[in-house]
């Protein structure tokens, strides 16, 4: 049974890791590819809905202090 939160998060950062992904992809930068298909696949793997909305934030940092150099 899943928990309104987990299905929340799971869109939201889904949604996020698409335009991630996207950007990745226009840009041709491997890092922010990376950090938007595990945005868009760890919502399938996680049940806990507090580790699944931590882990969420924390893909979004890690991705907003990336630097290709």
């Amino acid at each position: 049974m899943f928990h309104p939160y987990q299905l929340l998060a799971g869109f939201v950062f889904g949604t996020i890791g698409w335009g991630i992904w996207r950007y990745g992809r226009s840009l041709d930068r491997w890092k922010p590819k990376v950090i938007g298909v595990a945005l868009m696949g760890y919502p399938y793997l996680i049940t806990n809905v507090i580790w699944l909305w931590v882990i969420g934030v924390a893909l979004l940092v890690l991705f907003f202090f990336q630097h290709d150099d």
